[in-house]
């Protein structure tokens, strides 16, 4: 295992809390990664983000869950790179990726909350932001 962590950069951090909740339910499925994808090609807060670091993200990610205190030791590492205002945005973009393959599994929503703790993310503000992760990811 990887013992020193990569610096992240706040689009690094986005991907971190992004490919966190797509292993919540230890399956990383198609469409999360898809979501993922798109996410990173298409948001303006990635317009000048290589997307070849995704790969190196998704490695810390990993080597760091695989410790006991691997998510605090994620946390940590995303509260002290992930800008304040760019919180909101990180638990959005958590909320789009665990909606996208149309279920929520309990270690996922275990796991959004404890971003929407971490990040300081206020219940109505997260509630909003829920409910629209919901009617995007809707089915017909």
């Amino acid at each position: 295992m990887n013992t020193e962590p990569v610096p992240l950069t706040p689009q690094d951090c986005l991907v971190a809390v992004m490919i966190a909740v797509s292993v919540a339910d230890a399956d990383m499925r198609t469409a999360e990664l898809l979501s993922i994808q798109g996410i990173v090609n298409h948001l303006p807060v990635f317009a000048d983000y290589d997307v070849d670091r995704i790969r190196t993200v998704a490695q810390t990610v990993f080597d760091l869950l695989e410790d006991v205190d691997g998510l605090d030791a994620l946390f940590g590492l995303i509260r002290g790179s992930l800008p304040e205002r760019l919180h909101e945005t990180a638990y959005a973009l958590a909320c789009d990726v665990a909606a996208a393959d149309g279920t929520l599994e309990q270690t996922e929503l275990r796991l959004l909350e404890e971003i929407r703790h971490e990040l300081a993310i206020e219940r109505l503000h997260a509630a909003a932001i829920e409910r629209g992760a919901r009617a995007r990811h809707m089915r017909a």
